[in-house]
């Protein structure tokens, strides 16, 4: 197998992953997961949903996204902070492309690659990434 089909088929692996891992988010209009990984072992994971010590209810009483609900790949960026590990040089895989705010976070965190499995209606956040030259790679959801 040729090494770009491989990455390929590593890829698909990995947004199956992170589309599980989104199942844990109790967020009622979207659900996105989220794995940081680095010579090809995850190093971290998120999911969409309330900062700790929050209430688990993600919409407020008109449908809403309250406004301090985490993304998937903050919630997978910070947990890289508090342990011993470092996201430099790795690929992020997030089920829905990232908004500016989180593109900024995947920046700084050192992120060189980011493969995403559903636009969002904003793309700002992709086209940050890629003028920073943030590898990236949309992959259609299966």
């Amino acid at each position: 197998m040729e090494n770009k089909d491989k990455q390929l088929e590593l890829d698909k692996r990995y947004m199956r992953m992170a589309a599980i891992w989104a199942e844990n988010s109790y967020c009622v209009r979207r659900k996105v997961g989220a794995l940081i990984v680095k010579d090809k072992m995850i190093i971290s994971d998120g999911y969409n949903g309330t900062p700790a010590g929050f209430e688990n209810i993600c919409e407020n009483d008109e449908g809403f996204t309250k406004p301090y609900v985490l993304h998937a790949e903050a919630n997978a960026i910070t947990k890289i902070a508090r342990s011993n590990n470092n996201s430099n040089g790795a690929t992020l895989y997030v089920t829905t492309s990232p908004c500016i705010e989180c593109a900024k976070l995947i920046i700084q965190a050192g992120i060189v690659r980011v493969v995403y499995g559903e636009e969002y209606h904003i793309m700002d956040g992709i086209d940050l990434l890629k003028r920073v030259g943030v590898e990236v790679v949309y992959l259609k959801k299966e």
